[in-house]
């Protein structure tokens, strides 16, 4: 059987939620994790000069099915919540945590959102551009991008503790 939080990852259909079953909920979020780690490293080495475009709408555009399967989990989670739904909370939010935080330390990606955004003519930029440049480059900063590695470390295992908790 296949993972109906696999299929359509171009959103061009709502959800399925008929046919969205407990099971499928890790195999997915862990599979498109990975999908997601994959479109962060390809911005991250692309050799181009860092831009808005290769950058900054490139990071913008990366994990959304991740963030479609993830919703569908906790809106179910909180509306229609039970003891297997949450043990997969207890399962599944360690791991967004812990790769929200591998984009948001990866001292690669964040170097090249604060060339863009140190670079970049901001008045050449229509609103919603500015505004995602400067709600991207503050989330990095606000996130932990500027700690030390000993900070980082210990910021990773503080969130952990956060998801775990808030559940």
């Amino acid at each position: 059987m296949s993972n109906p939080l696999l299929i359509d990852k171009n959103f061009n259909q709502p959800p399925k939620f008929s046919q969205i079953q407990n099971e499928h909920f890790k195999p997915a979020i862990e599979s498109l994790i990975e999908e997601s780690r994959t479109e962060i490293a390809h911005i991250v080495e692309n050799q181009e000069t860092p831009s808005f475009n290769n950058t900054i709408e490139a990071l913008e555009k990366s994990g959304k099915a991740l963030d479609r399967a993830s919703a569908i989990f906790f809106n179910l989670n909180s509306a229609e919540t039970n003891d297997e739904i949450q043990a997969l909370a207890r399962e599944i939010s360690p791991l967004l945590t812990e790769f929200s935080n591998d984009i948001l330390l990866n001292e690669g990606l964040f170097r090249k959102v604060k060339i863009v955004f140190e670079e970049t003519d901001h008045t050449l930029l229509n609103p919603e551009q500015k505004t995602l440049l400067e709600k991207t480059y503050k989330g990095f900063q606000r996130n932990g991008a500027l700690l030390n590695d000993e900070q980082k470390k210990e910021l990773r295992t503080i969130d952990v503790e956060l998801a775990q908790k808030s559940l």
